[in-house]
């Protein structure tokens, strides 16, 4: 008998993104429209992956970003979250915590793998393949200015992210 294991595709490494062209994507929203990276060119954008939707870590982190939401935006700089999460379960998301900006769909994990977010990660001691919490900074022309992988205190992210902005 013939055995075939086939490996998931750990992504790349983000830290050789930064400063360099961010990959590009075509991702339904929670909007109802399709989103690329190229919408947002002469803004900056910051794109935030979490595992899912719901859950205690990722519902502090994007509560966060919804908190500092209009200080971000007053620096030119849109907020996306990103997760494989159906655009159904988005809309309960964004629903039960008011959340003030698109979240992105991307069950195929296509972006999460171009941006180094999904790949093989140990939680509570135990290797799998899933999301890895991460966020980019992307500048008003589209190259990667920062980058935040394995990302370890959700809750504490989205003003560690305002405070890299308002330095710039």
């Amino acid at each position: 008998m013939l055995r075939i294991i086939i490996q998931p595709k750990k992504g790349i490494d983000m830290e050789s993104l930064e400063g360099k062209k961010a990959p590009a994507f075509t991702l339904e929203g929670s909007d109802g429209k399709k989103h690329s990276i190229k919408d947002y060119l002469g803004k900056r954008v910051v794109i935030y992956f979490y595992p899912r939707d719901n859950t205690p870590g990722c519902t502090k982190e994007s509560c966060g970003f919804r908190d500092l939401n209009k200080q971000i935006g007053d620096l030119n700089t849109v907020v996306l979250g990103v997760s494989k999460d159906s655009l159904k379960s988005h809309d309960k998301f964004i629903g039960d915590f008011n959340l003030s900006f698109t979240l992105l769909s991307d069950p195929e994990t296509k972006m999460m793998a171009k941006y180094g977010a999904w790949g093989e990660k140990v939680l509570y001691g135990k290797t799998s393949i899933g999301c890895i919490r991460s966020t980019v900074i992307i500048d008003e022309k589209g190259k990667i200015l920062k980058h935040w992988r394995k990302v370890p205190k959700a809750e504490a992210h989205p003003q560690k992210v305002l405070e890299y902005l308002q330095a710039l």
